[in-house]
């Protein structure tokens, strides 16, 4: 039953929030006048000056005079600001301790509860709506004798309950809203006291209610569903493992530095691709390119000469520095590989063709030129000083993590922090909006293929070095579908326009550590891609309900 004594009307929130607001604002009005004649003219000082440089009406010396005489002025409001900077911080101080002793007692916790019993009466109006409607429904059939009739009523009867559910929604909502806009209200005084500058705690804060207002179980399902369903998944192999391996533990530390240097070489894979599919499209040709590639690096970083050859011409590359041969196969995986993504992305924006197409082109030119030149053959191990140089162990821990993690964040820095990131967002969601904002779509097209090549190139040399060659054209079968699949699970969308790079990395992870596990546990290869199947169909699924949500 709901306690109506304590439902307060919007006069008596007003009441009781009045004192708070007449305290914190006379002390805002004494900052305000203490920033006037320091920050507040600092600030428009600064953004005159930045109107000066975009300003095509002055000549040049009178924007340098004009200049002048604002920076003078400026010297003198941060004279000012520096000043009065000790006594705002007493004010800012002094009304931040008022909200602290005073909000939640005083305000806030009389509205909690208000929307409390709010919430209970609205659920109550709603069982005595529902309650209602079917005292009234059952009349209604009772002195009806014609079936049409009957059947017109029992759908006027569904469509009444529903709009008494929907009452209810707003009802509730409205009560949500109610306790965000109290808690939402103390954020907003800070912030004009503070001109926007929160302390983390109060950053956090102010996130955590945010969340919590926004919170919606489905969406948390819909968004993290297959994560919580994985790591279920985990959580049980690591419980049945030492079971059925007589006591061997899945979760060490050993065993987690393995996977991530499993992961690290299809890292690259996956950062390249997600590119693609930001713009809607995907790349059939990877497996392809890490063979190629593979074999490209093992002919330079041979131990000795190849006994293989290519068009039947033996390479001979012992004369060569082992550090040159190491730069020269990077450099030729990466020319390799970009080449060929290069033309595939051609094709796909002069062309519009989609990038299945182009991609699947580039999957067959590539095996078959790589198996024809080198008649199939794998070309044995690299010279074994180089894993050592390139990816050695400090401490037990595999460098080649790092090579990983720097590729991470030189591509997070893509994204999200060069105007190319911004356009391959832009284009990825409308490409027409894209283009007629001024974008080049082709440009950005071609741009996400020449990357992706690059980080295959790279991706390939560093697989080769972590297996110590054996490059052959047939290596890396199947991996196009490991690092599509990795960018799906971690939300990068193929609807385009959306996704994260912490979702690639989360991804990535996802599916080696799965392998690996799996692998450990003695599960057959066949099965381990039945789970793999698995995982994308629900990912995707997840990914178009989203979609179907967001339309």
């Amino acid at each position: 039953m709901a306690d109506n004594t304590k439902i307060l009307t919007p006069e008596r929130e007003a009441q009781l929030r009045q004192p708070i607001d007449d305290y914190v604002g006379g002390i805002q009005a004494k900052i305000d006048a203490l920033r006037k004649d320091g920050t507040d003219k600092v600030l428009d000082i600064q953004s005159a000056l930045e109107n000066l440089k975009r300003d095509r009406i002055y000549t040049a010396q009178e924007k340098a005079d004009k200049a002048a005489a604002l920076k003078k002025e400026l010297e003198r409001a941060k004279a000012v600001e520096a000043q009065n900077k000790d006594q705002i911080a007493k004010l800012i101080a002094d009304a931040e301790g008022y909200l602290k002793a005073h909000y939640d007692p005083d305000y806030y916790q009389a509205v909690k509860a208000s929307c409390q019993a709010e919430a209970v009466q609205a659920k109550e109006n709603y069982r005595a709506a529902l309650a209602q409607l079917e005292k009234t429904h059952q009349e209604t059939v009772s002195k009806l004798t014609d079936p049409h009739e009957v059947k017109d009523e029992k759908y006027v009867y569904k469509n009444r309950r529903f709009d008494a559910k929907m009452q209810q929604a707003k009802e509730l909502q409205a009560v949500k809203d109610r306790r965000h806009g109290a808690v939402d209200h103390k954020f907003h005084l800070i912030d004009l006291l503070r001109m926007s500058k929160f302390t983390p705690a109060q950053s956090l804060s102010q996130r955590w209610e945010n969340y919590r207002y926004t919170f919606s179980p489905r969406n948390f399902l819909l968004r993290n569903g297959l994560y919580l369903a994985i790591a279920i998944i985990f959580i049980v192999l690591c419980i049945i493992t030492p079971i059925i391996k007589g006591g061997m533990q899945l979760l060490t530390v050993n065993n987690i530095l393995n996977i991530l240097q499993q992961a690290s070489p299809r890292m690259f894979l996956a950062l390249g691709v997600a590119g693609l599919i930001m713009l809607a499209g995907t790349d059939l040709s990877i497996g392809r390119m890490v063979g190629m590639g593979m074999t490209a690096a093992t002919i330079i970083m041979h131990n000795g000469i190849n006994t293989g050859g290519v068009f039947g011409h033996i390479f001979d590359f012992t004369g060569v520095p082992v550090v040159g041969r190491v730069i020269l196969a990077l450099v030729v995986c990466i020319i390799l590989c970009t080449i060929f993504t290069t033309i595939a992305g051609f094709f796909t924006a002069k062309f519009k063709m989609h990038p299945f197409i182009s991609t699947m082109a580039n999957m067959l030119v590539i095996f078959g030129l790589v198996t024809y030149a080198t008649k199939g053959v794998s070309f044995g191990g690299i010279d074994s000083s180089i894993p050592n140089m390139i990816m050695p162990r400090w401490n037990g821990f595999p460098v080649i993590i790092l090579w990983a993690v720097a590729a991470v964040a030189i591509v997070w820095f893509i994204w999200n922090k060069t105007t190319f990131g911004k356009n391959l967002y832009a284009v990825g969601g409308n490409p027409e909006a894209a283009a007629v904002s001024g974008i080049s779509v082709f440009g950005v097209t071609v741009g996400a293929f020449i990357m992706a090549g690059i980080l295959y190139g790279f991706g390939s040399w560093l697989e080769c070095i972590r297996m110590f060659g054996s490059g052959s054209a047939a290596y890396g079968q199947g991996w196009e579908m490991d690092a599509i699949a990795a960018c799906v699970v971690g939300g990068v969308s193929f609807t385009g326009g959306i996704g994260k790079i912490s979702g690639v990395v989360t991804g990535v992870f996802i599916f080696t550590a799965l392998t690996y596990s799996l692998t450990t546990l003695g599960i057959d290869a066949n099965l381990q891609f039945v789970f793999s199947g698995i995982i994308i169909l629900v990912a995707v699924m997840l990914d178009c309900l989203k979609y179907v949500q967001k339309k």
